[in-house]
């Protein structure tokens, strides 16, 4: 059964790209059609070029944060455990509660620019989910902010697998808190870091939930993805046929990136242990 609904589902997909389905009618082979029109498309490849830079910022995003929250709940605070499960709570939110909260932070009169307000930085005030250039990166800190927690799991895991005998030894040899973070850390945390980062890429490529909330994917195609053509394409104009193509192209995206990655982070971690 799970054969028939979810690989029965993936394969009547990858056949509907190649055809000009619109849901109803009896669908027509066209071939590569539907590809060459998304190629040729200035707003599909502006789809393309959103998603892979708003993954490329997410994931360094969120990876940066998460390590430097994880190096800081790593030291004995008596509130550390209480500080760990705050920061870990988004990543157990809704998405979409997530966008939903995060839409009012960036309303106009919203807290982002009340504090701009209050500390004299009035120009800086705008429209941030209505600016062709500013929405996008909104999406983003919204990302990072839900997504940093469970990158600093991974890494607290590793950090917390690191032996404190290589660590004490390092001091006692007077080598420098970076020094002994770049030769002793920093290797032991390949392992972690080739989790995190290969999930938070996943996440990046499929990102669709916060986009659909807060932008929709405006102003104008501004925060346009694979993801939301997939969506609009399909359900909003009836393009079954070409919308399963942008999902067919956001599928192998996926499954190259992830291959690639996973390569490169294997052979790293293999030369940094």
């Amino acid at each position: 059964m799970v054969f028939v609904f979810h690989y029965g589902a993936v394969i009547a997909g990858g056949w509907y790209a190649f055809t000009d389905w619109d849901g109803f009618t009896e669908p027509d082979f066209v071939g590569l059609e539907n590809f060459a029109r998304i190629f040729s498309s200035s707003q599909a490849l502006g789809a393309l070029a959103n998603t892979l830079k708003l993954t490329v910022a997410f994931v360094i995003g969120a990876n940066a944060i998460g390590l430097v929250l994880a190096m800081a709940l790593n030291k004995g605070l008596k509130s550390r455990f209480v500080l760990r499960s705050v920061f870990f709570a988004p990543v157990v939110m809704s998405p979409l509660a997530v966008a939903y909260i995060w839409q009012f932070v960036f309303e106009v009169q919203g807290p982002v620019n009340a504090l701009l307000g209050t500390v004299g930085l009035e120009s800086w005030q705008r429209v941030w989910l209505g600016d062709a250039t500013f929405a996008i990166w909104a999406v983003w800190a919204v990302m990072v902010w839900q997504f940093s927690g469970l990158c600093m799991a991974f890494y607290l895991a590793g950090l917390q697998s690191i032996p404190e005998d290589l660590t004490e030894a390092a001091e006692i040899d007077g080598a420098s808190s970076w020094r002994t973070f770049r030769r002793i850390v920093f290797p032991m945390l390949a392992p972690a870091a080739t989790v995190s980062i290969s999930l938070t890429t996943i996440f990046g490529l499929r990102v669709f939930d916060q986009i659909m909330a807060l932008t929709r994917g405006g102003p104008g195609y501004a925060t346009e993805t694979l993801a939301t053509q997939v969506y609009k394409q399909t359900f909003a104009f009836g393009n079954f046929g070409y919308g399963a193509a942008f999902a067919l192209v956001l599928t192998a995206l996926v499954l190259v990136v992830s291959a690639l990655q996973l390569t490169i982070l294997r052979r790293r971690e293999r030369v940094l242990q």
